[in-house]
């Protein structure tokens, strides 16, 4: 098999900071992700997840982040080094790297794990080195890379997110690269390149491109640098345009410009699915197994979204923005983040990934429930309230829940909450 493309994105570049209350809670969930996916399907399948595009953008949103922003790739990063490294003993997930000064880390980074885990740290350091040199020099693309974070599991395989920006266009490009099946680190090496079209792209590591990449080096040998400036200055004053070459098609998620979640952003099934399964799932499941305090039907709502990034398959995470309906968003879009659902939400996750260490797998067996009826409801007429009534309702309820977002502490509604139907529990 060999390494592949799986898909692009358009990512719009955002400014601005994870405060601390947020940063906090997305190492603790996303290390008990984490967790959870390495329990049920091992560690090379988190590796794929973070190899696949369209997942990691869901991952973000699931975590409170923009839906849609550049922010995700960065602050994921970030998050899964915070919360996975103190658990590499156990895990034996170690993640370096991250953005500007702490990329540079990165070769050092994996010498040290190496030398404590038995791996090849120099090879991998020189893996680090490659990668970043393709998607900087042999993949021109008009993206500066600026993030280069690089997931090692002790066996030596890994996964490498790295993120470039086109400040101009005010886009990012997020590029995936997995270890499995690589062959060559020249041709073809991509997982995945997210990112919106700038045109024609001149990428060397194309298969295409093996007989340019030969005469590039005959050239430099033959000629030498300056006879071949002049040339190609003699070429370039006569030459016409060329035609662009026809690119293989892959599936590319766009992130459009705007920062609300619309109606069309969700796959709307998918969502009544979601609802669905932790309304008719939760009590059956929840109250009986995991019994934290204070989980009521708002806590299993958002669960259903989670137990889908631990469970889905690929197809499922076409629509990132769904996956803010579980804990919003810190610029309040879809809502400002219910910071008492997220917590209880972190709890149960806890308790299940603590119990199936103990081999007491239960609860998370309750989770992976919720996934699967969502499934089956989704097969079926599955309806439920609009996309609109519900990020409606949710911001009504915004200060019970404990919203918060970078402008703080969500205040009570103007107008009676008997104007809208009961809050679930939260």
């Amino acid at each position: 098999m060999t390494a592949r493309r799986s898909g692009s994105a358009d990512l719009p570049l955002h400014g601005g900071r994870v405060p601390r209350w947020l940063g906090e809670r997305l190492t603790k969930l996303g290390a008990v992700i984490a967790e959870a996916i390495v329990i049920e399907y091992g560690r090379e399948e988190f590796l794929r997840r973070l190899a696949h595009p369209f997942w990691f953008q869901s991952f973000g949103a699931v975590m409170g982040m923009d839906w849609h922003s550049s922010g995700i790739t960065t602050s994921v990063i970030g998050a899964l080094k915070r919360g996975l490294n103190p658990l590499a003993g156990e895990l034996g997930l170690n993640v370096c790297g991250g953005r500007g000064a702490h990329s540079r880390q990165t070769p050092h980074e994996l010498v040290a794990i190496g030398e404590r885990v038995g791996f090849d740290g120099d090879k991998l350091a020189a893996a680090s080195r490659l990668v970043a040199k393709v998607d900087s020099a042999a993949v021109q693309d008009g993206f500066d890379l600026y993030l280069h974070g690089f997931i090692v599991a002790d066996d030596g395989r890994w996964v490498v997110v790295q993120q470039g920006m086109n400040g101009d266009a005010r886009q990012a490009r997020r590029y995936h690269w997995l270890s499995e099946g690589l062959k060559s680190f020249v041709e073809e090496p991509h997982s995945a390149i997210d990112g919106e079209g700038q045109g024609v792209i001149a990428n060397l590591t194309d298969a295409r491109a093996a007989a340019s990449r030969r005469m590039q080096i005959d050239l430099l040998s033959d000629l030498g640098p300056d006879r071949i400036e002049r040339k190609i200055a003699k070429i370039e004053g006569a030459a016409k345009p060329a035609k662009a070459p026809l690119q293989p098609f892959l599936p590319h998620l766009v992130m459009p410009a705007h920062h609300d979640v619309r109606a069309e952003d969700i796959v709307a099934r998918r969502l009544h699915a979601n609802l669905a399964a932790a309304a008719d799932q939760g009590p059956k499941d929840f109250a009986e197994l995991l019994l934290v305090p204070g989980v009521g039907a708002r806590t299993v709502r958002a669960l259903a979204q989670v137990a889908e990034v631990v469970h889905g398959a690929p197809y499922r995470f076409s629509d990132p923005a769904r996956f803010s309906v579980a804990h919003g968003g810190k610029d309040r879009h879809p809502f400002p983040v219910p910071l008492k659902v997220y917590d209880r939400t972190i709890a149960v996750m806890k308790a299940a990934v603590a119990k199936a260490r103990l081999g007491e797998a239960e609860e998370l067996a309750a989770i992976r429930r919720l996934d699967d009826q969502a499934r089956r409801f989704e097969r079926q007429a599955c309806s439920g309230p609009s996309v609109e009534a519900l990020f409606a309702e949710e911001r009504v309820r915004s200060n019970a829940y404990g919203g918060m977002s970078v402008f703080g502490p969500e205040p009570a509604p103007e107008r009676d909450l008997e104007d809208v139907r009961p809050a679930p529990s939260s």
